[in-house]
C-alpha cells in the first residue's frame, strides 16, 4: 500500500461517512488528504491530521471525528490497526502483506515508477546557461548545465511537457571583439586589451585560416566578418558537443540575432503596445515597468533608433509565450539578480501573471579546489577552467551529482579529490555503490539459479524490510515535491537516505541462502525487494543525469 493509496482510502472513508449521513461536510470531501510518515516508528506506518483539519467544518470535535474515521479505516483491506493520538491524530499501521505488495508495484512499473501527472497538460520552457559563443563553457556554466537539466527531468517526471532551451547571445559588441581577437592572433598581433586572450583563440584562428585559404590577404573589414562568424560557428559547435557529452541536451538553440533578423522585436513591440504600457520620451521608446514593481522604466529603443538588450529580452519572452509555453523558467547566475524585477514586470506588461507564467531562479557561484588551490575562471584572460577540463578531472557522474545535490541558490565549493573519492563519505559513490550492490545480489542469485518466483508479500515483515519499503513508497511524492518546488537536489538527498536504509537492510536480512541452505519464499520475496530498490535507484539517478552502474 502506497501513501497515495492510503490517502485515497481515507478520502473514500470520508465520502462513505458523508453518504451514510454520519458526517456533514458543507464544503465536500477535500481533494487531497495528507498522509505522512511519523517521526517516531512506534506511532505506526503513517499518520494523518485530517480529523483536526475537518472537525470545525463538520461541527464536531477532532477526537470524535477521529474515532468515526478510525472505526471505518479499520475495515479497509491492508490496514492492520488505527490508533488515535493526542487531540485527534490518526496513526495507521498497514499489514506486512499490504506493505510488501509495494515491491510488486515498483517492479511492474519499472522506469515509470516515481512519475506522476501533477503537471500534466502544462508546457514549460526551461532556459539555462545562455552563454556567449565566444569561448568554451566554464564551471560557472556547468552548474546550470547540471541543475537545469535535472530540473527539466523532474518537471517531465511530474507530467509537464518540457522544452530545454539555450539562448545564444550572438549579437552585440562582444561578438565583434571576439572576431577582432581571433583576427589579431591570426596575424601574430597583440589581442586588443578588452578582447579575448585565451589560447583557444589562437586555435580558432589557425583553424579558420586553414579552412579559408587567402583570407589574410583580403581587406581587414572582410576578414573581421569571416573571423567573427566562423569563430562563432566553431565555438558554438564545441559548446554543443561538450554539453552532449555532459548529458545535457537542448531541444532548442535560440539565436538572439534571429530576433532582430526575422522581425520578432518589432512584432513584440506591437504586442506590448496593445497592452498599453509603452510610451515615448526624449525621442526613445520606453516600457513602463514601474507599473509592476520594477525599480525604473526600461528603454526599448534609444533615441538613435537602436534597440536595447531589453528589447530583445521582451521579444524573446513574447516569442516563448506565442510558442505555447505556459511557464517560462529563466535560470540565471548570481550576477543577474537585478533581472528578476524587470523580467517579472515584462511578463505583466505583456498581459501575463508574473507569479504564474514566469519563474527566475538565481544560482550562486561555484568554486572548485584542486590540491588546495582555487582554480579561477576568466574567459578573456585565458585562465578559465573549462567544462572539458572539469569533466576530465572529476568525471561526468561525480560532477553532475555534486552540482545537483545542493540548492542552486547556495554558494558551492567543490574539491576534486573529495567528489572523486571512492569512499562511503562521498555521496555520489555511496549512492552508485548501493545500485551496484543490488545488481551484484541479482548476479549472484542468477549464478545460483534462483529467480524471484511468485511474490509472497506478507513475508516481508522484518523491521528493516518495512523501513526500506516505506522509503521506496515515498519516491513518487519526493519527485512530485522536487518538481513543484523546482528543487532537484531533493532527489539526491532522498537517494542518500535510501542508500543508508538499504545498506542497513542488507546487513540485517540475508537475501540469498548460504552454502547448502534451502531456498525459501523469504529469499524470493527479498529478491523482489532488491529489484524494487534497484528500480528506484536507477530512476532517481536518471533524474539527475547520473549513471546507475551495475559494477564498481
Amino acid at each position: 500500500m502506497t501513501p497515495e493509496q492510503l490517502s485515497a482510502a481515507v478520502r473514500d472513508v470520508l465520502t462513505a461517512a458523508v453518504d451514510a449521513g454520519d458526517l456533514a461536510l458543507p464544503d465536500g470531501v477535500p481533494a487531497q488528504v495528507t498522509v505522512e510518515r511519523p517521526r517516531i516508528r512506534d506511532h505506526g506506518d503513517y499518520a494523518t491530521n485530517v480529523a483536526l483539519q475537518l472537525a470545525k467544518k463538520a461541527g464536531t470535535n477532532p477526537k470524535a471525528l477521529a474515532e468515526l474515521l478510525a472505526a471505518r479505516l479499520r475495515e479497509v483491506g491492508g490496514v492492520e490497526s488505527v490508533d488515535i493520538a493526542g487531540p485527534g491524530f490518526l496513526n495507521i499501521t498497514v499489514s506486512a502483506a499490504a506493505q510488501g505488495e509495494l515491491a510488486r508495484t515498483v517492479v511492474e512499473a519499472g522506469e515509470s515508477y516515481g512519475r506522476g501527472d501533477a503537471l500534466a497538460g502544462t508546457t514549460v520552457n526551461v532556459e539555462f546557461i545562455s552563454a556567449n559563443p565566444t569561448g568554451p563553457l566554464h564551471l560557472g556554466h556547468v552548474r546550470w548545465a547540471a541543475v537545469g537539466d535535472a530540473l527539466a527531468r523532474v518537471l517531465e517526471a511530474a507530467g509537464a511537457a518540457v522544452t530545454r532551451e539555450f539562448y545564444i547571445n550572438d549579437r552585440g559588441a562582444q561578438m565583434d571583439k571576439f572576431g577582432a581577437s581571433i583576427m589579431a592572433r591570426a596575424h601574430g598581433e597583440a589581442v586588443p586589451e578588452d578582447g579575448y586572450h585565451g589560447e583557444y583563440v589562437a586555435d580558432l584562428a589557425a583553424a579558420i585560416v586553414e579552412d579559408h585559404p587567402g583570407l589574410l590577404d583580403r581587406p581587414r573589414d572582410e576578414q573581421l566578418v569571416v573571423f567573427r562568424d566562423e569563430g562563432y560557428r566553431l565555438q558554438l559547435a564545441e559548446q554543443q558537443s561538450q554539453l552532449e557529452q555532459f548529458r545535457t541536451h537542448f531541444d532548442v538553440w535560440y539565436s538572439e540575432r534571429s530576433l532582430h533578423e526575422n522581425g520578432r522585436v518589432e512584432h513584440a513591440l506591437d504586442v506590448l503596445r496593445q497592452q498599453g504600457h509603452l510610451f515615448e520620451a526624449d525621442g526613445a521608446l520606453w516600457m513602463r515597468t514601474t507599473d509592476f514593481g520594477d525599480d525604473k522604466d526600461r528603454v526599448l529603443r534609444r533615441s538613435n533608433g537602436e534597440f536595447t538588450y531589453f528589447a530583445a529580452d521582451a521579444a524573446y519572452y513574447v516569442d516563448k509565450r506565442e510558442r505555447g509555453f505556459d511557464i517560462c523558467v529563466y535560470l540565471l547566475g548570481a550576477d543577474h539578480h537585478g533581472y528578476i524585477g524587470r523580467l517579472k514586470a515584462l511578463a505583466a506588461c505583456a498581459g501575463d501573471d508574473p507569479e504564474k507564467n514566469i519563474e527566475i531562479p538565481i544560482g550562486q557561484l561555484v568554486k572548485i579546489v584542486q590540491d588546495g588551490q582555487e582554480l579561477r575562471l576568466s574567459k578573456r584572460a585565458g585562465t578559465m577552467l573549462t567544462l572539458g577540463q572539469v569533466v576530465e578531472a572529476a568525471g561526468v557522474d561525480a560532477l553532475r551529482y555534486s552540482l545537483c545535490r545542493y540548492p542552486a541558490d547556495s554558494p558551492l565549493t567543490l574539491d576534486v579529490a573529495q567528489i572523486t573519492k571512492h569512499a562511503p563519505e562521498n555521496p555520489v559513490f555511496y549512492v552508485q555503490y548501493a545500485h551496484s550492490r543490488l545488481a551484484s545480489i541479482q548476479r549472484n542469485a542468477a549464478e545460483l539459479g534462483i529467480d524471484r518466483g511468485e511474490l509472497r508479500p506478507e513475508l516481508l515483515d522484518h523491521e528493516r524490510e518495512s523501513l526500506l519499503l516505506a522509503a521506496l513508497a515515498e519516491f513518487p511524492r519526493l519527485v512530485a515535491a522536487a518538481a513543484e518546488l523546482r528543487e532537484p537536489h531533493r532527489v539526491a538527498r532522498y537517494l542518500e537516505e535510501t542508500a543508508s536504509t538499504f545498506h542497513k537492510f542488507y546487513d540485517a536480512c540475508r537475501v540469498l541462502p548460504m552454502g547448502d541452505e534451502e531456498v525459501t519464499d523469504v529469499h524470493r520475496a527479498r529478491l523482489w525487494l532488491v529489484e524494487a530498490t534497484k528500480v528506484v535507484f536507477a530512476n532517481g539517478l536518471g533524474l539527475l543525469g547520473v549513471v546507475a552502474p551495475d559494477r564498481m
